[in-house]
């Protein structure tokens, strides 16, 4: 039996020391792996692993679809206050996701340009916000800087939404033949609702109308198993889903 719960630790440190060296984290978690294999793997798991993960991502978005819910100014309020009184890089970049998750997206970009400046410039999660707001303030170019940095030096923080905000930003750009390639690739690695629907919402604009039909029966599939919860976390893809499937029927 200790041989068997050995073997496990052993197991579990090696897991992670594969995460480390696949994501290029630092080589010093490969001491501390398998010095203390357990006590080592829990912190790395906690620490590294578990944040950038689809898990985890999913519960703090269904937690924040919940608050947002139930007043949906709230978190911009306290994050505004917060910064209005310790202006830090933190609290800045806090009030711009915010503000970027409240559909105010030309704030958001212009506080994420000031946090660019700072300290704090190569943080992945500035960056991807960043980027975010950049696309959604059509400022496409802009955007492929950030996300082509986080794919090259962070191939593991947020793999399917970086993919996504590449295919917008190569579409943003006129760049179709890369947009497609780059939309494939995220539907095929990640299959994703959000992978298709963004998809869909690209084909009809270029008027690619058997891959929006094709897309729309897999979303059909998909979200023909989902409850009211699914729905209200993926509302926004679906509102814009919807209208550009009304505006591809009126040009018809």
């Amino acid at each position: 039996m200790p041989f068997a719960g050995l073997g496990l630790h052993i197991l579990l440190a090696l897991f992670c020391a594969v995460h480390v060296v696949r994501t290029g984290q630092q080589l010093y978690w490969l001491f501390i792996l398998f010095a203390f294999p357990l006590l080592g793997s829990l912190v790395y798991f906690l620490a590294v692993y578990l944040p950038n993960s689809r898990l985890e991502r999913g519960a703090i978005k269904a937690v924040s679809a919940a608050a947002k819910a139930l007043d949906p100014g709230k978190e911009v309020r306290i994050a505004r206050a917060n910064f209005d009184e310790t202006p830090t890089a933190q609290n800045q970049m806090r009030l711009a996701a915010a503000l970027l998750e409240a559909g105010e997206p030309q704030e958001a970009a212009t506080l994420y340009e000031g946090a660019l400046k700072g300290p704090f410039a190569s943080d992945p999660d500035l960056r991807f916000g960043a980027a975010r707001a950049f696309v959604e303030c059509q400022r496409y170019q802009e955007a492929l800087g950030h996300l082509e940095e986080l794919r090259r030096t962070r191939p593991d923080y947020r793999p399917d939404g970086v993919s996504l905000l590449i295919a917008r930003s190569y579409a943003g750009t006129s760049r179709s033949a890369q947009a497609r390639e780059e939309f494939e690739r995220a539907v095929e690695k990640f299959g994703t609702f959000e992978a298709r629907a963004e998809y869909a919402i690209w084909a009809l604009a270029i008027g690619d109308a058997a891959t929006a039909a094709r897309l729309q029966t897999e979303i059909d599939k998909i979200t023909s198993r989902w409850n009211a919860m699914n729905r209200q976390l993926n509302d926004d893809a679906f509102r814009r889903l919807k209208a550009a499937q009304a505006l591809a029927s009126r040009r018809a």
